[in-house]
């Protein structure tokens, strides 16, 4: 269901998907930092399913600076004795900030797999840059953690996923944002 919930979610701009913010470190623009006005990022996470997890992030908001590259991290663990993986799902609100909200690292561009109990400190690295619209005083990144064990596992072994999981992994595209 992730893949096709991301395709949903582009299509519509439902929760304001950060699609399109996906940039690499080297190919950000060379913003100044605008020490003159600061943006509260707030950080939601929530855990789709019955899925036996913790998933936080280490500091529910922090003060930005537009052009300030600033890292955060969230903590998840695997409840099970057995092996899971995960996607993580982004959205960014307001709306219209999702377009100036910058992920030059995130642990939501890849699948993630958790051994049996395993803790992980995973970093989402971005930037809001200073053409954010001025009235955007607070911007808030929220995360889904879908469980997709079952459909990386039948990738894995080679047979055919169920009709709606024959897209690719959520990955998001470098252009536009």
């Amino acid at each position: 269901m992730v893949p096709l919930y991301n395709v949903f979610c582009n299509v519509t701009g439902l929760n304001g998907n950060t699609s399109g913010v996906k940039t690499a470190a080297g190919s950000l623009k060379s913003w100044d930092v605008d020490e003159s006005r600061s943006i509260k990022v707030q950080f939601l996470s929530n855990v789709n399913q019955q899925a036996q997890w913790d998933f936080a992030p280490e500091k529910f908001e922090v003060e930005v600076h537009p052009g300030e590259l600033k890292t955060v991290y969230f903590d998840a663990r695997n409840l099970r004795n057995a092996t899971v993986v995960g996607q993580a799902i982004p959205s960014v609100m307001p709306r219209v900030a999702a377009l100036h909200f910058h992920k030059t690292e995130c642990f939501c561009f890849t699948q993630q797999t958790f051994g049996a109990r395993e803790n992980k400190r995973m970093p989402v690295t971005f930037m809001v840059d200073p053409d954010v619209p001025r009235d955007v005083k607070t911007i808030t990144l929220a995360y889904t953690f879908f469980d997709i064990t079952k459909t990386a596992l039948s990738r894995s072994a080679g047979e055919r996923p169920v009709t709606g999981e024959h897209l690719p992994p959520f990955e998001e595209s470098t252009n536009g944002g």
